[in-house]
């Protein structure tokens, strides 16, 4: 794989059992990229290490008076030198190919389980630790990826000289094959401490990303209630702790480097005193002694890279950890499914909750725990819960769609939607039926005020779709980003629409004609609405109450309002001393017959006059049990 050929058709499936294993995995993948790093490097490195062999000889044929070998000498020189320059070009050209396709793969990688596990990914690891790891962890694996063929290549070379100095003066390279072993090893010891050290930092370093992303995410709350000053504190805070982890880091890392300078010193010492004696003797030639010494001194270039493959392994191996546990996240169910790949229709309904929406219906949930509302939104989604119960749509598991199936057919609003950075009109680029266009969403999602503001901020153009959005559209209120997300999921027009508190960044005003616009553009269409608003509870065509996690109470917004005090009491606030005294002798709530709606004829299309799916009123609680009895027959 060269860079021009990035993106990968397909990444693969990566090891993530652990994090030795998910490097290894990667190294496995770019095998032919380190056979070429390897072979580039050898070449490399021998022709740095032939050198003192072509200088000792030249200098014993000035001694001897030997023209020709000098002759042969400095030709050997000249082809060290080329073989020196190619590999050296070719290793660098190899190594940081090797190194940005290993980083390559490995975004690509967390991009699609990103994509596979949607929202559920920030709710199961910590939004700093996903930057953390599509940021530096991916540049540190990729580091060590590179780094493996190139240390290989420098151990190799070192075998080899060891080998040619003890044939070619046995008497000093035995000093030398017993020596560099130690060097070689002589800082392990103090590796677990250094990696201990770097573990630390990473970690301190990735709880202060968290915590500046989200104080930036909440700046504009924290400037209306005066808490910048609080955050940022904590922040530089944060970030001191960082500065020491990396101070103490660094003295480790300073010590290994000192130690890597000072033992090769000290060999090179030994090396020149045995071989002194031994030239006095007359047991060895100036040119023999010439060659060992530059050879020890010429060692010491390769003998870098066991520093930093320690360095790059330390610092890459609690990288790789993390990648590896948020790429061992799953979805709840194969991402293929086990079901043909068609989008179901009909009534979507959740088991553990008991909750029906009925199909082509305006269904509105209050749920007095936001927790439980958002567990239930993940499993209309088509994530499983805890103990593996699945929403079913039209009597089938969505869990068991493939995930592309599943969320054509119902799509969840979060209840902080993200908006990417780009241009409206990229924004509402979206998979959709074309049933809906994006003048009638953001019409129905009132973002007209929206659209004005950003057709005034913007330079160069004054068509508002052109206008460019800032990075989660942190240049726009709450209010407007949230419209804007509510227009979004408008275009997509999918079968099913959950949307997680829709209009909580709203003033009322806006709010009662967002409740019209999306009751009118999904007419006929099911809705979902988790919300405790009753101005959309009053548009809502059914209500279901949740209380402790199952189905208390289903009716109209006005009648459970009467028959119902835990309702009553999400909805209006009241007070636990006001619930408590309606709660003695008051029956629960039940389904009431559905009133006609005055806008009946008014909802754009004509397809549901007074009807759902041909059926003149509302459900009565016999066609609720009766139609929960087929949904269960049929799962």
């Amino acid at each position: 794989m060269q860079i021009q050929d990035l993106p990968y058709p397909d990444p693969g499936v990566p090891d993530a059992r652990s994090g030795p294993r998910f490097l290894w995995w990667l190294f496995r993948n770019q095998l032919d990229g380190q056979l070429k790093s390897l072979a580039w490097g050898l070449l490399h490195f021998a022709s740095v290490s032939a050198l003192p062999f072509c200088v000792g000889l030249a200098i014993q044929s000035v001694v001897d008076r030997s023209g020709g070998r000098l002759a042969l000498a400095g030709g050997l020189m000249v082809l060290c030198c080329a073989g020196n320059a190619v590999g050296d070009t070719f290793l660098h050209r190899a190594a940081v190919t090797n190194w940005i396709t290993a980083a390559a793969r490995v975004q690509q990688l967390l991009a699609r389980k990103t994509a596979l596990l949607g929202s559920a990914l920030t709710r199961r690891v910590a939004a700093g630790e996903v930057v953390a790891v599509s940021t530096g962890d991916v540049e540190k694996i990729g580091w060590f990826v590179e780094a493996v063929s190139r240390f290989t290549a420098a151990a190799l070379t070192i075998v080899l000289v060891c080998v040619a100095l003890v044939v070619y003066q046995p008497a000093l390279g035995v000093v030398v094959i017993v020596g560099l072993p130690v060097l070689a090893l002589a800082v392990l010891p103090l590796l677990p401490r250094a990696t201990r050290r770097a573990d630390v930092q990473r970690d301190k370093a990735g709880r202060a990303t968290e915590l500046a992303s989200d104080t930036v995410a909440g700046l504009r709350v924290l400037r209306g209630i005066g808490g910048e000053e609080l955050f940022l504190d904590r922040y530089r805070g944060a970030s001191q702790e960082v500065r020491h982890a990396a101070v103490r880091s660094a003295r480790m890392w300073s010590l290994i480097s000192a130690i890597q300078v000072l033992l090769p010193g000290l060999l090179l010492i030994a090396v020149v005193w045995h071989g002194v004696h031994l030239a006095r003797e007359g047991r060895i030639g100036v040119g023999e002694l010439v060659t060992v010494y530059s050879s020890v001194m010429i060692l010491t270039y390769p003998l870098r890279h066991f520093e930093e493959i320690a360095m790059a392994y330390s610092f890459s191996k609690p990288s790789a950890k993390r990648a590896a546990r948020v790429l061992a996240l799953e979805r709840a169910t194969d991402t293929t499914g086990s079901r043909e790949a068609e989008t179901p229709t009909g009534d979507l309904y959740d088991p553990a909750t008991g909750l029906l929406a009925p199909e082509g219906w305006f269904t509105a949930v209050v749920c007095g725990d936001p927790d439980t509302a958002g567990r239930l939104a993940e499993r209309l989604g088509g994530h499983p819960s805890e103990k593996g119960t699945s929403a079913l749509l039209g009597g089938v598991p969505l869990d068991e769609l493939p995930l592309k199936s599943a969320r054509t057919a119902v799509l969840v609003q979060d209840k902080d939607p993200v908006l990417l950075s780009g241009t409206l009109r990229e924004l509402l680029d979206v998979p959709a039926s074309g049933a809906v266009g994006a003048e009638d969403a953001l019409a129905a999602a009132q973002c007209g005020d929206v659209l004005t503001a950003l057709a005034q901020g913007s330079l160069g153009t004054d068509d508002p779709m052109d206008a460019r959005i800032t990075e989660r559209g942190r240049s726009l209120s709450g209010g407007q980003r949230q419209r804007l997300a509510l227009a979004r999921s408008l275009i997509t027009d999918p079968g099913a629409l959950v949307l997680d508190e829709p209009t909580s960044a709203v003033d009322s005003h806006t709010e009662a004609r967002i409740a019209e616009g999306v009751q009118a553009l999904r007419a006929g269409r099911t809705t979902v609405v988790f919300t405790s608003s009753p101005l959309l509870l009053d548009r809502a065509d059914r209500i279901v109450f949740l209380h402790d996690g199952e189905v208390a109470a289903v009716g109209a917004h006005r009648e459970l309002l009467h028959t119902e005090p835990r309702y009553r009491a999400v909805v209006t606030r009241e007070t636990e001393e006001e619930t408590a005294a309606h709660l003695d002798g008051v029956p629960a709530g039940r389904e009431p017959a559905r009133p006609p709606r005055d806008d009946a004829n008014e909802r754009g299309d004509g397809r549901n006059d007074g009807r759902v799916d041909g059926r003149e009123g509302a459900l009565s609680d016999d066609d609720v049990l009766h139609r929960l009895e087929e949904i269960e027959e049929t799962a």
